[in-house]
């Protein structure tokens, strides 16, 4: 269930969306939270670093185990404005992250719930997973985003 905190850090994560399209990457943007305070920051940057994995998820997570000083991420929340892709999920997973929170579905990659849910299979420890939250904030981005594109290229 979200509350009010969830809330909080779901606009910060907003906000590297929105820097994330200021530089011409899909606007999607994480943050991770340990004892109440952001310890990690991530933004899209595929087109940027000419990478497959500059996902906003595992920028944030690389961050988080540097802030943490090992890969176990035990008592974390990640926030992110798209549901996880199923390699986003797996390291979610593997860093063993205790919750997650996600703003928009993603009805093509989408990992925990839309297209298959990671969760669901015996993986080892499965975080608790929040959808939803300020969901019209994150997928109005995403549909701008995508819109701007298909003008510009098509």
């Amino acid at each position: 269930m979200a509350d009010e905190r969830d809330i909080f850090f779901m606009r910060e994560a907003l906000r590297l969306a929105d820097a994330a399209e200021a530089a011409g990457e899909v606007p999607v943007g994480c943050v991770i939270v340990y004892g109440g305070e952001i310890i990690a920051r991530g933004r899209n940057a595929r087109e940027e670093e000419r990478h497959a994995l500059c996902h906003a998820e595992i920028a944030a997570i690389d961050a988080a185990c540097r802030a943490r000083g090992g890969w176990r991420l035990s008592g974390c929340t990640l926030y992110v404005t798209l549901e996880p892709c199923p390699m986003c999920s797996g390291a979610i997973l593997n860093a063993r992250i205790d919750r997650v929170v996600y703003g928009a579905k993603d009805p093509s990659m989408g990992a925990l719930g839309s297209v298959l849910n990671m969760c669901s299979y015996p993986l080892g420890r499965r975080p608790e997973v929040v959808s939803g939250v300020l969901a019209d904030e994150c997928s109005a981005r995403l549909r701008r985003f995508f819109a701007s594109r298909r003008r510009t290229e098509g």
